[in-house]
């Protein structure tokens, strides 16, 4: 397939910058920027991957940028920026603070490149996605969050681990929010075509669920100045892949749903097929009554999140 012309990083901490790295590595684009307030971090940044180039045989151009008008003609976009959970804090807790942030880059995305497919990252993501879609006007094929296909990641690899198999032989996937009503798909778990359920026990799925739903925490707790990005960034790389490279790659990522799985207007992470123009489709997976019940708790929790934040003032 042709390169695109330009991929956008909007924010340079760690997990833009890991991202920065792994798009640049795989030549997308021939130019991609990293944007960021703060001055010197995206030119730092964007000078030590480029310099990279050489040896890793890369031709992307990288450079940085605090102006966001260096987005302009973006084919894709990726919102990184925004505050950091930190120790005890929810991703509902980030929702008033960065949602100042992701509307003024939503606005920019809307002026500067308003033909780009936007990856959001930025926490609570599904709320975020939510509002980015809000703010440009964009069709929700070219507004997509990453969340289920980290949450997927993490729930393969406990599974692998419990199993004491490789983790590309678990087929698994999480959907739901981003956050503590996420839904690990039990029903649909397997070990190379064997049911998770005839592999481990009650008890022990239990126990890999509740350290799904905690994973991001259980990072934050560890590492107690910041929180996950290089499983974060390997899971948007592999969204931004799927689409620059027009895979129709089934993965699960945050969609806005109209009516899908019987919620609509909000994003909930859903099996999706992601391909050129960005989403392509959702799949109707069937679901158990429980498993039902709990992603519309889960969307609740989301729709909460969001009229929170259509309660504060504009």
């Amino acid at each position: 397939m042709a390169r695109w012309s330009k991929i956008s990083v909007v924010g340079a901490g760690q997990i833009g910058g890991s991202l920065a790295q792994r798009l640049a590595e795989a030549d997308f684009a021939e130019e991609l920027v990293v944007t960021d307030v703060v001055e010197g971090l995206p030119q730092g940044k964007a000078l030590d991957i480029e310099e990279s180039a050489p040896i890793l045989e890369f031709s992307t151009k990288v450079w940085g940028s605090t102006d966001m008008k260096s987005i302009a003609g973006s084919d894709l976009v990726v919102l990184t920026a925004g505050l950091a959970r930190k120790p005890g804090m929810s991703r509902s807790d980030l929702n008033a603070k960065n949602a100042v942030i992701i509307k003024s880059h939503a606005e920019a995305i809307r002026d500067y490149a308003p033909k780009a497919i936007v990856v959001v990252v930025t926490n609570p993501v599904d709320v975020m996605a939510w509002l980015v879609k809000k703010i440009t006007g964009f069709p929700r094929e070219r507004v997509i969050g990453e969340s289920g296909t980290l949450d997927s990641a993490r729930f393969r690899l406990f599974v692998a681990r419990e199993v004491g198999v490789a983790p590309r032989d678990v087929v698994g996937f999480v959907m739901g929010s981003h956050g503590d009503t996420m839904v690990p798909i039990l029903s649909h778990c397997s070990v190379n075509g064997m049911p998770l359920r005839q592999l481990v026990s009650e008890e022990k799925i239990a126990s890999i669920v509740k350290r799904t739903k905690g994973g991001g925490g259980e990072i934050v707790a560890l590492l107690k100045t910041g929180s996950a990005y290089y499983a974060p960034s390997a899971s948007q790389f592999e969204m931004i892949r799927a689409i620059a490279r027009n895979e129709h790659r089934l993965v699960t990522s945050s969609a806005y749903l109209d009516g899908e799985f019987g919620l609509k207007d909000l994003y909930l992470s859903v099996p999706t097929v992601l391909g050129s123009k960005g989403l392509e489709r959702i799949l109707p997976v069937e679901l158990t009554a429980d498993e039902k019940a709990q992603l519309e708790v889960s969307g609740k929790a989301v729709r909460t999140d969001i009229d929170i934040l259509n309660s504060l003032p504009q």
